[in-house]
């Protein structure tokens, strides 16, 4: 199996603080590999690093043999690569349709000088990227909250509508930021099944997870970071059963 995605010795500072050096890893087409380690090894600095929402100070990243060094966010997604963030970065004050909607890539009705000119056209186009958004509510489970205002939803629902935007991308490769992180009991067997799913529908995923429940049952591979360093990356039956990769996790109680 070739490496679908390639990060080869990354290396950034923020100001004296060395958040990730000489980092390297591969990430195989097909797969869920959860990213995990303490608070603070470097995880988000990665995803940022990846989508181009930081530039590394050393080091490359390519994706399926294309170098994405220099890119912007914008021009990585429509490479194929999307994320979720910590925090959501939902429009609480729209409803999920709309938010989703912003997510789909290439929508003609956002150029105003196209809408002037071919209103038919900008028209159809808002249909279609309408009707997909709608799909891709259905996909996560969320058509009948459609319409409702972000704001409204459960913290659950609000984790799936950020799946969902970056499933509208049509990315082949979603880079999940806690999928799991504060769900109840329900909420998060919901989500696992979602990422099992999409694996099974052919999109790879790199999730960064703290819950080893999750990562037992989700993970293909994982990669284990300390002090922004990749310290091994296997199985989750080698990682989470390594004692030295416990002590630096949870002090011996991983």
């Amino acid at each position: 199996m070739t490496a679908f995605m390639q990060v080869a010795g990354l290396d950034h500072r923020f100001g004296g603080l060395h958040a990730l050096r000489d980092c390297s890893f591969t990430i195989e087409q097909g797969r869920i590999t959860c990213l995990v380690g303490p608070n603070g090894a470097g995880k988000t600095t990665i995803f940022n690093v990846i989508t181009g929402f930081l530039v590394p100070d050393e080091g490359s990243v390519a994706f399926r043999d294309r170098k994405l060094d220099g890119l912007r966010p914008q021009a990585i997604v429509r490479a194929g690569i999307a994320r979720t963030f910590q925090n959501l970065r939902l429009f609480a004050d729209l409803n999920a349709l709309d938010n989703v909607m912003i997510g789909i890539a290439g929508q003609f009705g956002e150029e105003p000088v196209g809408a002037i000119f071919r209103p038919l056209h900008t028209s159809r186009a808002q249909r279609r990227r309408r009707q997909e958004a709608l799909a891709t509510l259905d996909h996560v489970g969320l058509a009948d909250r459609a319409h409702d205002v972000v704001r409204n939803l459960s913290y659950g629902e609000q984790k799936l509508l950020t799946v969902a935007r970056v499933l509208a991308t049509g990315a082949e490769l979603l880079l999940l930021d806690e999928p799991a992180s504060g769900l109840s009991a329900g909420a998060l067997d919901a989500v696992m099944a979602l990422l099992r799913r999409l694996q099974s529908e052919g999109k790879t995923l790199l999730v960064v997870e703290h819950n080893t429940r999750v990562v037992q049952q989700i993970a293909d591979d994982v990669l284990f970071l300390h002090q922004g360093h990749l310290m091994a990356q296997g199985t989750p039956e080698r990682i989470i059963g390594d004692p030295a990769l416990a002590e630096i996790y949870f002090g011996g109680a991983l």
